[in-house]
């Protein structure tokens, strides 16, 4: 089982009581209104998407991973790697993203997860290229990705929704930097 510790976070894979706190999480417009356009996810929905994270795992060897707070053992949402076939001109790729519940943003989480996922991608996966799509507009995800070290390849936009769309990339040898 892969688990990442940080200092104040467990990264691990899903858990059968993951699946109402990370509905919750996808219930609150707050926080999806950045992500396909901004409808809340049900619990249906949500379970879905447990699966096929879960799924990703088993054929690519790496998946979104549950963000638990280790003080408490919250769930606070996910943070993780995934192919981005919603998005083909920027195929092949791996993408790191993130989505944690509104109570525990302001808090450098998302950053602090992001940092460990973008070193398991780099290091433990051997990956050589990792992106990340964010919503222009989304100053939040902006800082994220700023502080992981990635740079602007592109903006583009988003094949369903037209939102515009920032691509950002980080590689080995720049991560090593």
């Amino acid at each position: 089982m892969t688990e990442i510790r940080t200092p104040r976070l467990l990264l691990r894979r899903w858990h059968d009581d993951d699946l109402a706190p990370m509905a919750d999480i996808n219930a609150d417009p707050r926080v999806m209104r950045w992500v396909d356009g901004g409808p809340v996810h049900d619990l249906d929905r949500t379970a879905e998407d447990i699966e096929r994270w879960e799924e990703e795992w088993d054929d690519e060897g790496f998946g979104l991973f549950a963000v638990e707070l280790l003080a408490s053992g919250e769930l606070a949402g996910f943070t993780g790697l995934s192919v981005p076939e919603f998005l083909p001109e920027v195929l092949p790729a791996v993408a790191i993203s993130w989505r944690l519940g509104s109570p525990f943003w302001g808090q450098g989480y998302a950053s602090e997860a992001a940092q460990a996922t973008l070193e398991f991608a780099l290091q433990d996966r051997g990956l050589d290229r990792v992106i990340s799509i964010d919503r222009v507009g989304n100053q939040a995800s902006a800082n994220v990705v700023r502080k992981l070290g990635m740079t602007l390849d592109r903006e583009t936009t988003h094949p369903v929704s037209g939102h515009p769309l920032r691509i950002h990339s980080i590689d080995l040898t720049e991560y090593e930097a």
